[in-house]
This record gives C-alpha cells, sequence and structure tokens, in this order.
C-alpha cells in the first residue's frame, strides 16, 4: 500500500500549495486541525525527547509538540520539499535541524529518536510498509510513533460519507478559501483511496510494533494514533 507512481503527482501539487496550505488545511479540517494534533501528541511526546517530524511540512505537528512541552525538545523536521522547510526556524523558539528526504529512506541511524511524528503526512508514502518499518528503525526502543491523519471508516456507510466529503465537499471549500489554487487539493481524495482502512492500518502497525493505541473522531474519518516500539 502506498501511493507508488502517484506520488510524483501528488509531490508537485504540494509544491504548487505551499502558499496556501496551512489556511486550506484549517478550512477542509473543519477548523479541527490543532485540536486532533494536540490529542494525538498529548502524553506521547515528552520534555527533552529527540523527535523526528517525518513529511513536516511547515513544522505545525513539531510546533503542537513544542508547545506540549515547554520548548524542550531536539526537533528535526523532514520532508522531501525543501521549500517546505525553507523558512520553517522563524516559528520555532529554539532552531530545529531539518533534513530533506523520503519515508522510505530516513538518513538517520537506528534508535534516533524517542519520538516520531506525522501530521497528514503518513498518507502519502510511496510504499506504506516501507515508511513503517524504517520510522520503527530510527526509534529509540520504547520510542512512540504518532500518527494524525484522515481516517477510512471500517463501515462501508460511513466510509461512502466520508468519500463524499473529500471528492466533492472539500473542493468547494478549498476553492472558497484559496481560488483556483484551492482547487488542486482534490489530489487529497486520490491518496484517501489508497489509504488502507482503519482497522487494516492498525493491523499493519502490530506487525512491527508492540502495542498501537487507536483514537478516532469524525465517525472514523479523522484519526490519531500512537504505536509503541
Amino acid at each position: 500500500m502506498g501511493l507508488g507512481s502517484y506520488w510524483g503527482e501528488v509531490l508537485d501539487v504540494l509544491r504548487d500549495i505551499i502558499p496556501v496550505y496551512d489556511k486550506v488545511n484549517s478550512y477542509i479540517s473543519l477548523g479541527k486541525d490543532e485540536e486532533f494534533r494536540t490529542r494525538g501528541l498529548s502524553g506521547r511526546v515528552k520534555e527533552g525527547n529527540a523527535i523526528l517530524d517525518a513529511g513536516s511540512g511547515f513544522g505545525n505537528m513539531s510546533k503542537t509538540a513544542s508547545n506540549l512541552c515547554g520548548n524542550n525538545l531536539k526537533i528535526t523536521l523532514y520532508d522531501p520539499l525543501t521549500p517546505m522547510l525553507k523558512n520553517t526556524k522563524k516559528f520555532f523558539e529554539k532552531t530545529p535541524d531539518l533534513a530533506s528526504g523520503v519515508f522510505e529512506h530516513i538518513p538517520f541511524q537506528d534508535e534516533t529518536f524517542d519520538a516520531v511524528i506525522c501530521g497528514y503526512s503518513l498518507r502519502d508514502a510511496i510504499s506504506l510498509k516501507t515508511a513503517i518499518s524504517e520510522i520503527h528503525r530510527v526509534l529509540k526502543k520504547g520510542g512512540r510513533f504518532v500518527i494524525v491523519d484522515l481516517g477510512k471508516p471500517d463501515h462501508p456507510f460511513i466510509r461512502i460519507g466520508v468519500s463524499f466529503y473529500l471528492r466533492m465537499i472539500l473542493p468547494i471549500i478549498a476553492f472558497a478559501a484559496a481560488g483556483k489554487l484551492g482547487l488542486k487539493f482534490a489530489t487529497l481524495y486520490g491518496t484517501y483511496k489508497l489509504w488502507p482502512q482503519n482497522k487494516k492500518l492498525e493491523a499493519m502497525l502490530l506487525e512491527k510494533f508492540s502495542k498501537v493505541e487507536f483514537d478516532t473522531a469524525m465517525m472514523g474519518g479523522a484519526i490519531m494514533v500512537a504505536a509503541y516500539k
């Protein structure tokens, strides 16, 4: 599972929408994005931790984690798009480390981080299985892997409702928020189609991790997950 050859197209869209990325994400999550980040990270990232924000974008997950931990974290922002990373330092009290690359080839040694956090980014992995394996590798023993993302409900009728929102309603909201550039967010539906259902994602994580805490909101259309090494 993962985007496979679709990844290049998604990356091009992400590059194009950088100027409106945060604004539109807040709108299409119905203003819940920060709440979900906080729910996912609370108690899972601790003061003094070394964390890898994988698929960091502008570092929103790290900013939330830093606020929860009194700005006492060693943060590495990691993203395939260097323009996303370019202006992130000004948003942090302590300057984070920056690295560019993909989930499938994380350029850090084994057991480097106390936590790896992914906010609305793991869904864009080229190979989800490889991405999970790499994240497991760079986590210390007892480390936490925190995922905040769209959920794919297991119940078929609810899944149809979430799909309808992403395919039909989301582009209208994105257009209202950002004009023509917002229409590019329609690509999100393509990533959702390739994303596993919630139970399947939980099973994939349990293949590598000893314990998984799986929390949902919006009838399973949003997930906050913690997997423990």
